[in-house]
C-alpha cells in the first residue's frame, strides 16, 4: 500500500435544510507533505470533533480502488481525490484484510488501525446526493481510521509498511458490518 494523495480541507459554511452547517469534508489534494499529529492532520479542518478526529480517529484513509465502484453511480460529479473526506488516499486499502490494531510505518509516522468510518449526511452534501449514504452503507468500502502512535510527516509515494499484525482482532470490515446491523441500516 502507498499514499497516492494527501488531502486537506478548510472550514466551510454551507446551507443544509435552511440551517448553516460548518464542515471540513471538502478535502482536496495538496502537493506538500502533511503532518500527522496525535488528534488530527495539522492544518486540516475538523468541525465535528464528536464524530471525527481525536485519538482514535486522527487520520482517515480511503482506497483509490473504491473510487472505481462509486464513479459509475455518480457520473456527473467532478471527481477529485479527497472526495470521501479522507486525509490519505491509498492505492489499495482493503478493509477486509486490515484488523483493528494492525500497525504501519508510513513516512515519519506510525499509524494503528482503529475503527471504520460511518457515513453521515455531510458525505451526502459533498456528493450533492444523499443516495451516497445508502450506497456507502451497502458496501464494506468504509475506509479506515488510524490512531497516530508516532507523529510525523507523510507525502505522496510513502509506502505503508506493516510492523504489527493483529489477526485475532476483527477486521475493519467486520466492525463496519456490525455497526450497520446495530444501526439497522
Amino acid at each position: 500500500m502507498k499514499i497516492v494523495s494527501t488531502n486537506i480541507g478548510e472550514r466551510r459554511e454551507i446551507e443544509w435544510k435552511g440551517e448553516s452547517v460548518t464542515t471540513g469534508i471538502f478535502k482536496f489534494s495538496v502537493i506538500k507533505p502533511i503532518f500527522l499529529d496525535t488528534e488530527d492532520v495539522k492544518g486540516d479542518e475538523i468541525s465535528d470533533r464528536e464524530n471525527h478526529g481525536g485519538i482514535l480517529q486522527a487520520i482517515y484513509g480511503y482506497s483509490l480502488k473504491h473510487y472505481d465502484f462509486f464513479k459509475p453511480l455518480h457520473p456527473n460529479l467532478d471527481w477529485q481525490l479527497g472526495m470521501f473526506g479522507e486525509n490519505l488516499t491509498i492505492d489499495d486499502l482493503e478493509e477486509t484484510k486490515i484488523h483493528q490494531g494492525d500497525t504501519f510505518k508510513v513516512g515519519e509516522a506510525i499509524l494503528e488501525a482503529t475503527v471504520q468510518r460511518n457515513p453521515c449526511y455531510k458525505l451526502g452534501i459533498r456528493f450533492n446526493d444523499m443516495k451516497i449514504l445508502k450506497q456507502f452503507w451497502n458496501t464494506t468500502m468504509c475506509g479506515v481510521y488510524f490512531k497516530v502512535i508516532q507523529t510525523g510527516f507523510v507525502k505522496v509515494g510513502d509506502e505503508f509498511q506493516q510492523i504489527k499484525s493483529c489477526p485475532e482482532n476483527p477486521t475493519i470490515a467486520d466492525l463496519y458490518v456490525a455497526q450497520r446491523a446495530e444501526k439497522g441500516v
